[in-house]
């Protein structure tokens, strides 16, 4: 059934001579591929369009781990530097997007472990207090074991928050940081309407 599925949704793809998927953008002008916050900066330093961003890692994720490459197509034939500059903006954008997830991982990682280690210390500390102080027998056991079974707790929960950081958070910043990659990498081929002046 999902061998299926995947078939139909590549079909949906044309394929260049080589097989490998073409994930297909269409466009006006070149200008419509990028955010225009930035009128002054060259195409190659400027963001790309985020829903065109977007459409590039939905179509990705779709695909899965075939082999692809992206062909803009224009109304208007581009000068060869413009091409590279495309290219190039396309590759520094999503090698940008990954380093940045990259730094979010570590830095989500740091926390994860920092937490960790709080836990652990907080729970070495939950044992042994109740060895250090006597909590049985006189009034004033009450408020010393709410303070033992509070620091326990918190230790639990900090041990907890950390793990479930690490299995739930790194999974998809991974898979993330590789189509980024794939992105990055994938061979870039623009072209103009055969009719278009």
């Amino acid at each position: 059934m999902r061998v299926r599925v995947k078939k139909r949704i590549l079909d949906r793809y044309e394929r260049s001579d080589d097989g490998r998927v073409c994930i297909d953008v269409a466009a006006r002008r070149v200008e419509d591929l990028y955010e225009d916050f930035d009128k002054t900066a060259p195409y190659h330093r400027k963001d790309l369009d985020a829903d065109l961003a977007d459409y590039l890692g939905d179509c990705v994720r779709e695909i899965g781990g075939v082999d692809f490459l992206i062909r803009f197509t224009l109304e208007r034939p581009l000068s060869e530097d413009l091409v590279r500059r495309i290219r190039s903006s396309v590759k520094g954008f999503f090698l940008y997007r990954c380093e940045l997830e990259q730094a979010s991982v570590r830095k989500m990682l740091r926390a994860s472990l920092g937490m960790l280690v709080a836990g652990i210390l907080l729970l070495a500390l939950s044992l042994w207090l109740p060895g250090r102080f006597e909590f049985t027998g006189d009034g004033n056991a009450f408020p010393g074991r709410i303070l033992v079974e509070g620091i326990t707790i918190a230790s639990w929960v900090a041990i907890w928050e950390s793990l479930v950081r690490l299995l739930l958070s790194w999974p998809p910043q991974i898979r993330r940081i590789r189509m980024y990659g794939r992105i990055a990498a994938a061979p870039v081929l623009v072209r103009h309407h055969e009719g278009g002046g």
